[in-house]
């Protein structure tokens, strides 16, 4: 039972507890003993609550044994990135900075997540303060790919990555400034969708890019992505509920020149495999190119070190010898901006959100690889895809980045795997606020592949 109750997603783990065939605790049990096992190969956590989890979970299999069962996330463990603030639980934000951090108040998110009936199992690993795509962080260890621990989570959310796909939890919460979500995901072979740009409230979650910054959940699959962001959103979001309208007629546009211009070529076989099961399903793939894509880099750098400086600036001014070299180097970078540059940057992002409403009045959703290049190996600066060599940062945030400048909706479901069996991500993007389609669009895909379902040989 105890290897089930690992493996079943968030949906398997409400039926069974809603049925009375396991309970609150049984379950919390099952995850501590996972943890117990693999954390020491993966480095998820940074904070571990077993003993506030077991209470959570007593308290919980009494509410639910009273009839006062509380929806689809009630008894069930999650995870939380160590940016979102817990009350009397310190909240480090990845940093040295920060590691006696204790917040008198929890982030909107977690109150939204105690509501529904989750429980809290710990705060997880993360680049520090949120502000790089890798992963790697020297304060509390860089979290190792379950599926190669030779090979990092992706980042910022490394520990929600890997802690879900390692079995960890079920779910887990992260943030997404340039895909720290879809990164992850992608490269540790999970569900995770960043939501339209100021649908979930971000109080007590710490700052990066305050025009960027979204919360949302990493999974192992839509369904389950679904039931976390309905919990987020409150009631009557019903995401959960409209995953299986299917996608015949779903006008699939592909910018295929910008998206495969630098790709590893079993990234873009596996991207096109997908299309052709989409197309499979009944959905319309057409070519639908935006150019404005090619010019994105500098207003999303412009933009990031400039409100990263401005949330961080009295810190790293008094505390900058003990930040992360990369990430202080970021912060100090924005320090020098000029204010022409940054307004120049939020024209560009205008321009930008103009031409992808012109291109959803073409198309219903944009399909893309996730990230154009598998896990990266830890301390690895630079890549070759080609037989071109290239910064590792600019092409693992190539795909990403470009959709935080303009809020749209976007997620990333497993797609393939590599020959050394290193997953592969298809990246969705949506109108504003029509994050159910692209729910709806992946679980379609998702019961007619198997890619969700494998396990990490961890």
């Amino acid at each position: 039972m105890t290897t089930s109750l690992t493996e079943a997603t968030v949906a398997e783990l409400s039926r069974l507890i809603a049925a009375r065939e396991t309970s609150p605790v049984e379950v919390a049990k099952a995850h501590i003993d996972r943890i117990d096992k693999v954390e020491p190969s993966v480095g998820a956590f940074i904070t571990r609550l077993d003993d506030a989890l077991m209470t959570a979970a007593r308290e919980a299999e009494r509410e639910i044994a009273s009839g006062n069962h509380r929806g689809p996330l009630h008894g069930i463990p999650y995870g939380a990135k160590d940016l979102f603030w817990t009350a009397g639980t310190r909240t480090t934000n990845g940093s040295d900075v920060d590691r006696d951090f204790v917040p008198r108040s929890n982030a909107t998110v977690i109150d939204r997540m105690s509501g529904a009936g989750a429980l809290l199992a710990g705060k997880l690993n993360m680049t520090e303060y949120a502000f790089g795509p890798t992963g790697e962080n020297s304060h509390y260890g860089t979290p190792r790919n379950p599926w190669n621990p030779e090979r990092l989570c992706g980042g910022s959310s490394s520990g929600s990555g890997g802690a879900v796909a390692a079995r960890m939890l079920p779910f887990a919460l992260g943030t997404d400034t340039g895909g720290s979500i879809r990164i992850p995901s992608s490269l540790c072979g999970l569900t995770g969708i960043k939501p339209t740009f100021g649908l979930l409230d971000r109080g007590g979650v710490t700052p990066l890019a305050w025009s960027m910054d979204t919360v949302g959940p990493l999974a192992r699959t839509a369904e389950d992505a679904a039931l976390v962001l309905d919990a987020l959103r409150g009631s009557g979001a019903g995401y959960a509920r409209g995953l299986r309208g299917g996608i015949r007629g779903l006008r699939v546009g592909v910018p295929e020149a910008f998206a495969l211009a630098i790709a590893d070529p079993e990234v873009a076989a596996a991207f096109r495999a997908a299309l052709h099961i989409l197309e499979g399903l009944g959905a319309v793939v057409t070519t639908a190119e935006v150019p404005e894509f090619a010019h994105a880099d500098a207003a999303f750098g412009v933009t990031i070190v400039t409100e990263g400086a401005a949330a961080h600036r009295e810190k790293v001014l008094r505390e900058g010898k003990h930040y992360d070299a990369p990430v202080r180097l970021r912060i100090e970078a924005g320090l020098f901006m000029l204010a022409e540059s940054y307004l120049l940057a939020q024209r560009f992002r205008e321009l930008q959100r103009r031409a992808m409403e012109r291109t959803f009045g073409e198309v219903d959703v944009l399909a893309m690889p996730t990230t154009v290049i598998p896990a990266p190996k830890p301390g690895q600066m630079r890549v070759v895809v080609e037989g071109k060599e290239m910064p590792l940062r600019d092409l693992i945030l190539k795909l990403t980045r470009i959709i935080n400048l303009t809020g749209h909706p976007a997620l990333s479901a497993p797609c393939g795997f590599t020959r050394e069996g290193l997953p592969i991500g298809l990246q969705l993007v949506g109108r504003y606020h029509e994050d159910a389609s692209l729910l709806s669009a992946a679980h379609a895909y998702q019961q007619a592949t198997d890619w969700h379902v494998r396990k990490p040989p961890i």
